[in-house]
């Protein structure tokens, strides 16, 4: 062994040594820490026996959804997905206990609990955490409190933490949103009163643009880079921190958030008809152009006039109130999908993929405008565009995924759009339905197996015409998360 410094090593081996077996151990504390969870983990040389535990547990872990009924390709897209949304968040906390805080300095939690990272959280609010919730929500425990205590550390929930950091990567609160949601569907595990202080600490906050929408009504887009998209994503928070307070019984929080929720309507221009960035004294950014996109440097965040004035799934009411009723609403959506697929421009975001018009399904923004559908009494639209999606743009090849997986969220979008249902509104605690695309799914929740079932389903009969739950008439456009986790069978 050669050391090259502290950071590099050359291991020269003898010509006759055909099979290295190495473990390796990782630690945000210590080489110590390291060299202990290596032993815990792994506590044998034996590659065979390490791998043969690895399939077990994956096999397992893969079992918590078991499909029927799809074809082969869509049976290996749904486990990969699957697969792929397990894979994070990050256990950061050594097999002691231990873990390093953003500080540098070192934490322990308590027996039996866990710290996490890798929180991608402008991603995975919308379905990755979900989506925990129902597989996972003992995890889901472990994940809210970790969030705590990073609120603790840095005055405020995560965004974007990596190995213990914050990257404050992504616009918006999602912090709040995971927080909010875990407290709307009573995952216990943590404490709700400190969840929602954090929550309002948090909401309160003036750092990234915050302390201009606070001061102004809304951010002014010559103040601030990406405003519309950072006010829509807090707009967006504020929706689900009024849900968590109506939750734990705070009308006056409710209220005051709910009221601030309703910030990104100052951004809808009725002359065009697209949320349009507005500076300080009123008047709208010119020129405009829907189609127009300048990657991380204009008033969206990787994504351009067309998708962003969708993303209002926490006040669909008020957003068929900028438009000026139902009908116009869906006169506008219905024209997402067939204009053009051209993003204009120099230095276009790279991120706008997966098109079909100008709805992309390739980044996050996007994700639950196909269920606006349902949500306004048409999901015969959403059962068409969830099939053409699940179909068209994931594939099982090496490039399967319209756009960066972004920890999951690409596939969790994929499995619970393949069970039928989505999570549109952000804290909501309801999935709304859209077209199943198996036979037959079993979901193991705490209550037992919630059955998906899909009778005289195939790619043309895709369109839903009656619903029963436990064989009893089921009317509503959603299932409520107590429903799924209760088990049950929802026959469509």
């Amino acid at each position: 062994v050669q050391l090259l410094g502290d950071k590099q090593a050359v291991l020269t081996f003898a010509p006759d040594v055909r099979t290295l077996t190495i473990a390796v151990g990782l630690s945000s504390v210590s080489v110590e820490n390291a060299r202990m969870n290596s032993l815990a983990e792994v506590p044998e040389l034996d590659f065979d026996a390490v791998h043969a535990r690895a399939v077990g547990q994956w096999r397992k872990a893969l079992g918590d959804i078991v499909v029927e009924g799809g074809s082969r390709d869509e049976m290996t897209n749904f486990y990969t997905a699957q697969y792929h949304t397990k894979l994070t968040p990050n256990l950061m906390s050594d097999a002691n206990g231990q873990y390093r805080r953003h500080d540098g300095t070192i934490a322990r939690v308590p027996e039996g609990r866990a710290y996490y990272s890798t929180f991608s959280l402008w991603d995975t609010y919308r379905a990755a955490m979900p989506l925990m919730t129902v597989l996972h929500p003992e995890k889901m425990a472990d994940i809210v409190q970790t969030m705590l205590h990073i609120a603790d550390e840095q005055g405020r929930l995560p965004v974007w933490h990596l190995w213990g950091n914050e990257t404050d990567c992504m616009v918006g609160n999602p912090g709040i949103v995971a927080v909010a949601d875990a407290i709307v569907k009573g995952i216990g595990g943590f404490d709700r009163e400190k969840a929602f202080e954090a929550i309002r600490k948090t909401a309160m906050n003036p750092d990234r643009g915050n302390g201009l929408r606070m001061e102004y009504g809304y951010i002014p887009c010559e103040m601030f880079n990406e405003a519309v998209a950072y006010d829509m994503e807090y707009a967006l928070a504020d929706g689900a921190a009024a849900r968590a307070a109506e939750t734990l019984g705070k009308a006056e929080d409710a209220k005051y958030f709910e009221e601030r929720s309703h910030s990104y309507r100052n951004y809808f221009d009725p002359a065009t008809r697209f949320m349009r960035g507005r500076d300080s004294k009123g008047g709208w950014r010119t020129p405009f152009n829907p189609f127009a996109s300048t990657h991380r440097a204009d008033d969206y965040c990787e994504g351009n006039a067309w998708q962003y004035t969708w993303l209002a799934p926490h006040d669909v009411e008020g957003l068929v109130g900028c438009f000026g009723g139902r009908e116009e609403m869906l006169g506008k959506l219905d024209s997402l999908f067939t204009v053009s697929s051209v993003v204009e421009g120099a230095e276009t975001s790279p991120d706008i993929s997966g098109l079909i018009g100008q709805y992309a399904h390739g980044n996050e923004p996007s994700h639950h405008v196909l269920y606006l559908y349902t949500m306004l009494g048409q999901p015969w639209k959403t059962a068409d565009k969830v099939r053409e999606v699940l179909t068209t743009l994931y594939h099982a090849e090496p490039d399967g995924l319209s756009g960066n997986e972004d920890v999951g969220q690409m596939s969790a979008w994929y499995v619970l759009s393949s069970l039928g249902m989505y999570e549109a509104e952000p804290a909501g605690g309801r999935y709304w339905f859209g077209s199943p695309l198996f036979d037959r799914a079993e979901v193991k929740v705490p209550g037992g197996v919630f059955v998906v079932a899909a009778k005289n389903n195939t790619p043309e009969n895709r369109y839903v015409q009656r619903i029963t739950l436990d064989g009893k008439p089921y009317d509503k456009p959603y299932i409520t998360h107590g429903e799924v986790m209760r088990g049950g069978v929802l026959e469509f």
